[in-house]
């Protein structure tokens, strides 16, 4: 009988998930409602008792599920991980971030810049103040809880404005004019991984692990890596 799965995960991954779902839709006759948050919105909801099938997440926050019994301690799968980028609006000067020293130096030039406050922004603060000009660089710089919002702000946005977020989101903006400059500097670039687990006392767990298998298989995966997520 069909079922119909609830599924919690972080937007970075939303282009992949969507494609993987609607082939697993497809070949298990089963439904998929997705829901995405921030990994601390996440952590909030599970920890709270809201009910879901599967969670999709950072390897941190699985691991944290399953220390408080919210998720089993097997059946996990890694479905990719995204990498952090930079955009800004179309027509905008375009920054120099083909080294390390150049990010260094565009950052300090920008009017603006504008991140989020999820897996990627928190690296990216790390950063900041790791290169000691966070406190330099935070007078000019604008949060959001969500990439969704990041995006939304830097197509606004005008002057020397940059933005950073995970690549798979400023590529969904692509459409509406915003323009990815690419990757940072592999010296400095940091991965998200996404881990797809059941959520322990999930009403539909046979459907629930049917999916997640299908995240972590070759079939999966390529749906996963078309849409930019490695």
């Amino acid at each position: 009988m069909a079922a119909e799965i609830t599924v919690l995960s972080g937007g970075a991954i939303e282009p992949g998930l969507h494609s993987a779902v609607h082939a697993f839709e497809k070949q298990s006759g089963h439904q998929v409602r997705l829901t995405f948050n921030t990994t601390p919105q996440i952590a909030k909801r599970i920890s709270a008792g809201e009910k879901f099938d599967v969670v999709i997440a950072p390897p941190s926050a699985i691991e944290e599920f399953a220390k408080a019994g919210k998720v089993g301690a097997s059946d996990h799968v890694n479905v990719g991980k995204v990498g952090l980028g930079v955009a800004i609006r179309p027509g905008a000067p375009v920054p120099d971030i083909s080294s390390v020293d150049g990010l260094k130096r565009s950052i300090s030039e920008a009017d603006s810049l504008t991140y989020n406050r999820a897996s990627t922004g928190i690296y990216f603060e790390n950063l900041l103040k790791k290169w000691g000009v966070y406190e330099q660089v935070e007078p000019k710089t604008t949060r959001y809880p969500d990439g969704a919002a990041v995006m939304e702000h830097a197509l606004k946005g005008k002057g020397r404005e940059i933005a950073f977020g995970a690549i798979t989101e400023i590529l969904l903006y692509k459409e509406k004019g915003l323009r990815f400059v690419g990757p940072i500097p592999a010296e400095v670039q940091n991965y998200t991984t996404y881990i797809a687990t059941p959520v322990a006392g999930g009403s539909n767990a046979d459907a629930s692990k049917q999916l997640v298998q299908f995240l972590g298989s070759p079939a999966g995966k390529k749906l996963f890596v078309a849409a930019g997520i490695e």
